[in-house]
């Protein structure tokens, strides 16, 4: 399975409001290899949010460190930050994030206009993309002439721009019916195996977390086990279902 691309060691994360704390991670530890998809779970107010902003360098601990690709994330200035979330981590949110003025291919092309990608590789990086999600005939359309399913399928591709070597997607179907979020879910689990990247997926769903391979479950900011489905990454299971409409 390799060496790991995520590992995370004795994450702490505290959250001051006057004199009150709350203990949003205590002692996390965990790692993630190539080519995986893991589940993180757990019910609202449980730390998912918080685990993964400080693997994707969204936020930073009180105590622990956080390495990917190589990189220690929690040991980065803010400009070392900024580079890795451009290069190394693509994100996907709840709320898709979309550029409500661009068309669906420019808001896939935004992160590649910002590393200066070359106009031509550019253009034909988002078709690929576009392609893979299954929008290839809504290039031109805006967000809000999209439905909920594929605002978030262009966001999925956008995080895919540059290719990332890790996939953070935090409740990426909690905007979603159950049927339209389960084939995000799926088309997530596709391109973990068609474009290489490993995947962290925080959801308290239990029909989308039967198509990871690992599961790491969160209470009150502790991690509780570690359900592996299987020797190791599935590749690109549920392939055929990527460019479900």
């Amino acid at each position: 399975m390799g060496e790991p691309l995520v590992v995370a060691e004795g994450l702490r994360k505290v959250y001051r409001s006057g004199p009150k704390e709350v203990v949003a991670l205590d002692g996390v530890s965990f790692h993630a290899v190539p080519g995986e998809l893991v589940a993180i779970r757990g019910r609202s107010g449980s730390g998912k949010t918080t685990l993964l902003n400080l693997v994707g360098g969204l936020d930073r601990p009180d105590a622990g460190r956080v390495t990917v690709a190589g990189h220690e994330v929690t040991a980065l200035p803010e400009d070392g930050l900024r580079v890795l979330r451009r290069d190394v981590i693509g994100h996907v949110f709840q709320s898709f994030g979309l550029i409500p003025i661009l068309s669906a291919a420019e808001n896939v092309g935004v992160p590649m206009r910002l590393a200066r990608v070359p106009a031509a590789e550019r253009e034909e990086r988002v078709r690929v993309l576009l392609s893979l999600v299954g929008l290839d005939g809504h290039a031109n359309q805006r967000p809000h002439e999209l439905s909920g399913g594929q605002r978030q399928r262009v966001a999925v591709a956008r995080a895919l721009a540059n290719r990332p070597r890790l996939l953070i997607a935090d409740e990426p179907t909690g905007q979603l019916d159950s049927q339209t979020g389960r084939q995000v879910m799926r088309l997530i689990r596709a391109l973990v195996g068609s474009e290489g990247v490993t995947a962290l997926v925080a959801t308290h769903d239990p029909g989308l977390i039967s198509l990871a391979d690992r599961v790491l479950e969160l209470r009150d900011g502790v991690l509780h086990g570690d359900d592996s489905r299987g020797d190791g990454p599935r590749g690109g299971e549920a392939g055929a279902s990527a460019a479900a409409p």
